[in-house]
């Protein structure tokens, strides 16, 4: 499997332009080590949108799923920096998944990448699955190195700026993730998804990232 671990955690957001060189210094000099030094904690990486939005997503890959409610993750959230805490109150627009990698297939990871939100029809998890992991193959695709599916935890997924009680239908969305070698090669590899009739009323959103940076475990001892 290309993609490290066998859990992902997805938060996507805007900020205001007033806002947005503090925001980019907290995350490029606290937020991103901070959250891959947890216990289980493999990598993050960091993307802006080339033609998206929300503007901004990380990707933060785990050893496992379960890393994604375990005590230590748990025990940072309820004690977040007081620089995370001023950050965290300006998020715009969040998304914020927990997720489980269920197709991986391709080797390597991209300096683009393609993502495709789906929201699985009630009772139709098994034939979505089955019909996407079809079409997550990159072998076909120039420029495509690997593809993957990632399916929220209804229970786990919800914006962290929101409040608590408020409905969140899109918690259990699942996410189609698409690593190219640039920009120019998403596009075609998308037509996979957003040009199939079956399932274009599944698609909520979709959009195409550029990476900024990425950090792993080793990187930080």
């Amino acid at each position: 499997m290309p993609m490290a671990g066998k859990g992902m955690l997805l938060t996507s957001m805007n900020i205001d332009a007033a806002d947005e060189a503090e925001f980019n210094r907290w995350y490029d000099r606290e937020h991103l080590e901070e959250r891959v030094a947890i216990d289980g904690f493999l990598e993050a990486r960091r993307y802006v949108a080339q033609d998206g939005n929300p503007k901004y997503l990380s990707l933060y890959s785990t050893e496992t799923f379960e890393v994604l409610d375990s005590p230590a993750y748990r025990t940072a959230l309820a004690n977040q920096t007081a620089w995370s805490k001023a950050n965290i109150a300006r998020f715009q627009n969040m998304i914020r998944a927990v997720a489980r990698i269920t197709v991986s297939q391709g080797t390597g990871r991209g300096a683009a990448l393609g993502i495709v939100r789906l929201r699985p029809p009630a009772g139709g998890e098994d034939k979505l699955r089955a019909a996407l992991a079809e079409q997550l193959d990159p072998a076909k695709l120039d420029g495509i190195i690997s593809m993957h599916l990632i399916e929220s935890d209804p229970a786990l997924s919800k914006p962290i700026t929101d409040d608590p009680s408020a409905p969140n239908p899109g918690a259990g969305d699942w996410f189609v993730l698409i690593d190219a070698t640039e920009i120019g090669a998403v596009p075609a590899a998308m037509l996979r998804f957003n040009g199939n009739i079956a399932l274009k009323p599944l698609i909520i959103s979709s959009g195409i990232y550029r990476l900024m940076w990425d950090l792993t475990k080793s990187d930080i001892g």
